[in-house]
């Protein structure tokens, strides 16, 4: 083996440990590991929610871009956790992104949390329920005025309450 080898098998374990040490450290998410205000068991979840709004608000998955009748809202009203109705968004503050998901430049006061994941490998800021902590989506710092923010939420993940 000539030291060009060794150092390339050295440079990729230590590039393979670098990735993979976030990502495991990122699995299963802070908000699970919070004890939230509403709590149930998993197979009361499973009861309660669609296997979509499951898959993504306790598993912590993405619905498909484009997918969400949510995406569409244009009703003055209130975007609410499809877990626990906790409210998450004014209408007032939703805004066409072009990305294919719900998006608002701000969520109401007390209604959602926060939380580091690094599922991609990089991190990201995760945004759940503040309430029963299910996952809702992402927040991004390319938004418009006035935060410069985007909450690119799951329409899954959310109910619809008009005005």
């Amino acid at each position: 083996m000539t030291q060009e080898t060794t150092n390339r098998r050295s440079f990729l374990a230590w590039l393979g440990a670098g990735i993979a040490l976030p990502v495991l450290a990122g699995c299963g998410g802070a908000a699970q590991a919070k004890s939230f205000p509403v709590s149930m068991s998993e197979a009361a979840w499973r009861q309660k929610l669609t296997r979509a709004q499951f898959q993504v608000l306790r598993e912590e998955g993405t619905e498909r871009p484009y997918s969400s009748p949510l995406n569409k809202e244009k009703r003055k009203g209130t975007f609410a956790c499809a877990g626990c109705g906790n409210a998450l968004f004014s209408s007032t503050t939703k805004f066409e992104s072009g990305t294919g998901w719900p998006s608002f430049f701000r969520p109401l006061t007390g209604g959602v949390g926060t939380s580091t994941d690094f599922k991609i490998g990089l991190p990201r800021t995760e945004v759940h329920c503040a309430d029963c902590g299910g996952h809702l989506g992402h927040v991004f710092d390319d938004g418009p005025q006035p935060t410069g923010q985007r909450y690119c939420m799951n329409g899954a993940a959310m109910t619809f309450r008009p005005a």
